[in-house]
């Protein structure tokens, strides 16, 4: 346990350091709360920084490097979790009460009115409601990790334990920041991937003493991966946090900016280990594995490495937390005076009057989909590398698809439709009709599925990678309902409805983890459809060429009659929110053109999926042709002589029954 120990005691002293140097528990000027709050808050907030790590980094562990096969380092990883998770809801629970004290001014009683007054804080005003469902959530995933085994169970868990964050997600600086959105996503994608990167660390130290050197280096090589996407992410989010927080350049000089520089110089140190990690310390463990009699300098050098690392670890950890005591050079007094009804809606500015240039000079990037297109081109084409370099081939106009409906995607999401979208109802539409349409029709053939299977190592350790998570979950049970033809074209259409005339779509306007939702449903909605037309990848059941040509018709039909409804609305869908931006347009006209968009961009996608399916069974059937030539060749026309000599059977016969 010294590693976590020494992880806890460096955050702990960079935390206080931080807090004096930056001013983050000095005696407040009105209604102070007393050095317990001022000081509990932060320390606190520390615990429940590192909780979260291990929380996520033993799960990730347990879900990606560990076997169940091998039940005292895969028990030992769940038990970590459970600890942690205890760890998160203590915290949490602690962060929840001395807001309250903080908020309130009040000091504390054991009367019914100070029970009453918590109750109230917890339950009605957002921020105590938000630290309530991390402690609930914390509190289930503790017990859960005790509990559960199954991998497939212990995903989900993982699943739970991210959901459980996001309340404290939407707290801090980034909530009240200029660009709302945007901040939002970059802290999310900090403090999650942070979380792995750090707590699958921890984790592997508390293992080390189960696993032998080889089985040390498979798990540190696997974890090393993993460490690789966190660390580009936890740089990429921290600088986009770091610019919305700091706002200028000349801030850096600031209290709130030189934690930050101190932070990222940190972050550039864990990034050399890393570095340390895959050019010496796994190799040093496959060598000992090799050779028993190295294994003294094998772990020396791991304990030098992992200490050291640790301790950035934690220094990171410590200024982390006291950024969140700190004082933002962003004032939000400024945002507030410069205040406008869009910015009131959607937490943003109005943008430029949109004439039609603006749409490709206009950019509002969002973080979660530019990263996700990045790594997914990356690791496409470093499957297709993989492939070729062993002597298989792959089609180049797959990459080039596949590469084309990502970039498609970073625009969408992040380009002038982007920016538009919350303001005028037509961008909006035009958004929708893209994801589920365009960027489909480009993904789908560039088969995934199929590369992954082909391209990842497969796992012989009982453990899952990515080759074996991606298989379980186009073989699961709902992945083969879904991908039903039918079933894919009634959500597709049927999605339409529910989404535009129910609360859904105004969930998805003044929440962005709605907003972010909706983008994943059509994307998959799209996939899912188009997939069950022209899809490479395999799927349980397709429908014969005619048919798929006459379900494309029927979907489409059905998909321009929703987009004659909108047309011919004589009413505003979302009243309050497109009506109010002050664009001095009218929005009951822009509604109609977004209509518009949805009866009549669906033709040339419509028409690439109708030339696609007559192509692939035009194909088929020479194919067919071919299989029954080389077959007629090899058996001498065998098939078509017994059917002639079946016809001359016939005949005679009918020739003797007409005597």
């Amino acid at each position: 346990m010294l590693g976590p120990a020494l992880l806890a005691l460096v955050a702990l002293a960079v935390l206080v350091g931080g807090l004096v140097f930056g001013g983050g528990a000095a005696p407040l000027p009105l209604q102070d709360p007393g050095p317990v709050v001022r000081w509990g808050l932060p320390v606190a907030k520390l615990g429940v920084n590192l909780g979260a790590a291990g929380m996520l980094g033993a799960i990730l562990l347990a879900v990606f490097a560990l076997s169940p096969k091998k039940e005292r380092e895969y028990g030992l990883a769940l038990d970590v979790a459970a600890g942690s998770a205890g760890l998160l809801t203590v915290s949490a629970a602690s962060v929840g009460f001395l807001n309250f004290l903080l908020v309130t001014g009040k000091t504390v009683t054991f009367d019914s009115t100070f029970g009453s007054s918590l109750g109230v804080f917890l339950t009605e005003i957002e921020l105590g409601r938000a630290w309530l469902l991390v402690t609930l959530g914390a509190a289930a995933v503790t017990v859960l990790a005790f509990a559960v085994r199954n991998q497939v169970a212990v995903l989900f868990l993982g699943v739970l334990a991210v959901a459980t964050l996001v309340p404290m997600v939407q707290q801090g600086h980034a909530a009240s920041a200029g660009s709302h959105n945007a901040a939002i996503a970059a802290l999310g994608l900090h403090i999650v991937f942070a979380a792995v990167w750090l707590g699958g660390l921890v984790t592997i130290v508390i293992l080390q003493r189960q696993l032998d050197a080889r089985r040390l280096a498979v798990v540190m090589a696997r974890y090393s991966s993993v460490a690789i996407v966190c660390f580009v992410v936890v740089a990429i989010s921290g600088y986009a946090s770091a610019a919305i927080n700091v706002g200028a350049w000349d801030r850096l000089g600031t209290d709130y900016g030189i934690i930050v520089i101190g932070k990222v110089l940190a972050l550039v140190s864990l990034g050399l280990f890393g570095a340390l990690w895959r050019t010496r310390l796994i190799r040093r463990l496959d060598r000992v594995a090799a050779d028993p009699a190295k294994r003294a300098s094998g772990l020396g050098t791991f304990w030098t490495i992992i200490v050291a690392e640790l301790a950035f670890m934690g220094i990171a950890s410590g200024l982390a937390a006291a950024l969140g005591r700190t004082a933002s050079p962003v004032s939000d007094d400024t945002i507030a005076a410069t205040t406008t009804p869009a910015e009131i809606l959607t937490g943003s500015p109005l943008p430029p009057w949109p004439d039609w240039y603006r749409y490709f000079t206009e950019w509002d990037l969002d973080l979660i989909w530019l990263l996700a297109a990045g790594f997914g081109i990356f690791f496409y084409v470093a499957g297709v590398i993989r492939l070729r370099r062993r002597g298989d081939k792959w089609p180049i106009y797959r990459t080039v698809l596949w590469v084309a409906g990502l970039l498609l995607l970073v625009y969408i999401t992040g380009g002038g439709v982007n920016v538009y979208q919350d303001v005028l109802f037509s961008a909006h539409m035009g958004a929708h009709m893209a994801l589920t349409m365009a960027v489909p029709v480009l993904l789908v053939p560039g088969a995934p599925v199929t590369l992954a299977a082909r391209a990842i190592r497969k796992r012989d350790d009982g453990s899952r990678g990515g080759r074996e998570w991606i298989l379980w979950a186009v073989h699961t049970k709902f992945a083969q309902v879904v991908a039903n033809p039918i079933v894919a074209a009634v959500v597709f259409v049927g999605s339409l409805w529910v989404f535009y005339y129910t609360p859904l779509f105004r969930w998805t306007m003044v929440d962005h983890i709605g907003h972010e939702w909706m983008i994943v449903h059509f994307l998959i909605s799209g996939y899912l459809f188009v997939q069950s037309l022209i899809g490479i990848d395999p799927v349980p059941y397709r429908l014969p060429y005619p048919f798929r040509l006459l379900l494309l018709l029927i979907t489409m039909a059905a998909h321009a009659f929703f987009g004659l409804a909108i047309m011919m609305a004589e009413g505003l869908l979302l009243a309050d929110w497109y009506g109010a931006m002050g664009w001095g347009t009218d929005a009951l006209v822009d509604q109609q053109l977004g209509g518009g968009i949805a009866w009549s961009i669906g033709e040339i996608p419509t028409l690439a999926l109708a030339i696609t399916v007559a192509i692939q069974w035009s194909r088929a059937d020479e194919k067919e042709t071919k299989r029954r030539d080389r077959h007629a060749d090899r058996t001498g026309e065998a098939e078509l002589e017994a059917y002639n000599a079946q016809l001359a059977a016939v005949a005679e016969r009918d020739a003797r029954r007409g005597d």
